[in-house]
């Protein structure tokens, strides 16, 4: 699967994207993605042999004109009603992280609109939900510019690091969401 926009190429990771992969991932710009730290390039390569088994849902965010990977997005089906309610398997939760190089270029919304394109059109999203720390702005105001609307604030809703004395550091985390038939 390969999703064009004007300046991007959202595609299947490939094992010679680990350099790339390493670059962002050696460190995480949030907390959200401290488990995904990379310490070595090692570690990279076997993090892109994982993402290359995925091509439907997980994608690497390519700059056309030069081919470098700045960063990724993804999201996977589940389904609306957790409780056990008969519902289909339409909404999906994003993530995407850039390298910080390439941040405030415009790029995270170009790759994440296309990506919610994708999703509403083509893999019959009916609802697409995110989450994002109280502290991350920029995520915040691209979920804004992306159309989604502020659904709740979670105090103290999850702990990604810990503090200097080893107790967790719970984080305020904003939900965001989106409706099909709001999309435009």
């Amino acid at each position: 699967m390969l999703i064009e926009t004007e300046r991007l190429l959202l595609r299947p990771f490939e094992e010679g994207d680990a350099e790339d992969v390493f670059e962002y991932l050696n460190e995480p710009p949030v907390n959200c993605f401290a488990d995904m730290k990379l310490h070595s390039m090692e570690e990279a390569r076997e993090e892109v042999l994982k993402r290359t088994v995925e091509t439907e849902y997980y994608f690497a965010i390519v700059i056309k004109e030069s081919g470098k990977v700045i960063g990724e997005i993804y999201a996977y089906p589940e389904s609306a009603d957790e409780h056990g309610a008969d519902s289909g398997i339409d909404t999906f939760s994003p993530c995407w992280m850039l390298n910080k190089a390439y941040h405030r270029k415009g790029y995270a919304y170009e790759a994440a609109h296309a990506f919610f394109e994708y999703l509403f059109k083509d893999k019959g999203a009916r609802r697409i939900y995110a989450y994002t720390e109280d502290n991350n702005k920029a995520s915040q105001h691209l979920c804004e510019k992306l159309g989604m609307r502020q659904e709740g604030l979670f105090k103290e809703f999850i702990s990604f690091v810990n503090n200097p004395d080893g107790t967790p550091r719970y984080e305020n985390t904003y939900q965001y969401a989106i409706l099909k038939k709001e999309w435009k």
